[in-house]
């Protein structure tokens, strides 16, 4: 039985990718755990049972013992004698991967590391083998779920229809001047959804307003809402949340769509929910997908985020620190170490909070920008080198 040994660490890929690789793929796998890790072992055996690979768990009596790591090692490898066995020696504790390697030494197995930057499998033998490029095998569900959250949808994300998709491109084209119209619309259609409602008043200010009325007038024409004296009524619950900002996530995927053959992008969605499987919790994200094995989130922002959260006082930091802190925290939490996040919004950021993101790793698209959103994204996902 072709077998591989996985020693169990907070980062899933680096042990999923290669079982998931059609060269390297193996019958079963042995996942070493330490008390620790017990709960990222579950997740990450839930996946491979799901692609017809057996999980074995051998939890280390103490990850601080040198010798015992080696022992149960060793008492493993006797148990496995006669079998094709390869250490992936990537993950676990500095403790482990050198009592590991000890014992893959004296028991001639394979062994091999897998690069992050590269997704290659380097193998560590004698026989000095070509490292070996893993194949972009991964899903959306699989690696989320080796990370312990489940994906769900949205239930009222509908397809969008050809007029919303001609003002996506029309908000897009004339960023800058519907700014401030824009804010108006976000907050009213914040209103109504706060109630729960479909419709929600103007005041007088705004029914008179002519620059919120010619915006107004976009989206009744892409029959999102109608307007009736100072009532805006929304077609559904799904046109109200394209109006509240859905239509910067449209073109932000449109892009994505337009960039996915070129940069080998296997799998993509919008308007998601994911939920860790323990606490329950539950994430948006507007739109994520996998590329070169890793993750990408992106989060859009029509709203007005170069200003304080509410009334918060003279000095406080303004509500983009909070959206890149918590995109940074998400990519983070929810897809280990390798994932990027971009924010794009449709107003421009302040340098200071450009700075932030960059110290973050978060990438920034934003104002005039957005409309060449399809080529920022190639230089986003592109590896260093193959972008120059």
């Amino acid at each position: 039985m072709n077998i591989h040994i996985c020693l169990v660490s907070q980062q899933a890929a680096a042990n999923l990718l290669p079982a998931l690789d059609p060269a390297l793929k193996p019958e079963k796998i042995v996942l070493v755990v330490t008390a620790k890790m017990q709960r990222q072992a579950a997740h990450l055996s839930a996946v491979l049972k799901e692609n017809a690979i057996q999980a074995e768990l051998l939890q280390l009596s103490n990850e601080q013992d040198f010798r015992q790591i080696e022992d149960e090692l060793l008492e493993l490898a006797a148990r496995l004698e006669g079998h094709a066995i390869t250490l992936n020696i990537t993950g676990g504790t500095k403790l482990m991967s050198v009592a590991a390697q000890s014992v893959a030494q004296a028991s001639s197995w394979r062994m091999f590391y897998v690069d992050a930057d590269t997704d290659r499998a380097i193998w560590l033998d004698k026989d000095k083998t070509p490292s070996h490029t893993l194949q972009e095998q991964l899903k959306l569900r699989h690696y989320l779920r080796s990370y312990g959250f489940e994906l769900t949808h949205k239930p009222n994300r509908s397809q969008a229809s050809a007029a919303q998709e001609q003002l996506t491109q029309a908000l897009v084209q004339q960023v800058g001047s519907l700014e401030a119209s824009i804010s108006v619309l976000n907050a009213l259609t914040q209103d109504a959804e706060n109630r729960r409602a479909l419709s929600v008043s103007m005041n007088d200010w705004q029914r008179d307003s002519r620059s919120l009325d010619v915006l107004l007038r976009y989206f009744e024409d892409a029959q999102a809402l109608c307007v009736a004296g100072d009532r805006i009524q929304f077609s559904s619950e799904a046109a109200r949340d394209f109006v509240k900002g859905g239509w910067l996530e449209l073109h932000a995927i449109q892009a994505v769509h337009q960039v996915t053959g070129s940069l080998g992008i296997r799998d993509k969605a919008m308007g998601l929910e994911v939920q860790d499987a323990i606490t329950q919790t539950r994430n948006e994200l507007d739109i994520a997908f996998m590329a070169r094995n890793r993750l990408f989130v992106i989060e859009c922002k029509t709203a007005r985020i170069d200003r304080p959260q509410g009334s918060a006082e003279h000095g406080a930091p303004p509500k983009a620190n909070d959206a890149l802190f918590k995109l940074a925290e998400n990519c983070r939490r929810i897809g280990g170490l390798g994932t990027r996040g971009m924010l794009v919004s449709y107003r421009k950021l302040r340098q200071p909070e450009l700075t932030l993101a960059k110290a973050l790793g978060i990438e920034v698209v934003a104002g005039a920008d957005i409309a060449r959103l399809p080529e920022k994204l190639k230089h986003w996902v592109q590896p260093a080198a193959q972008a120059l």
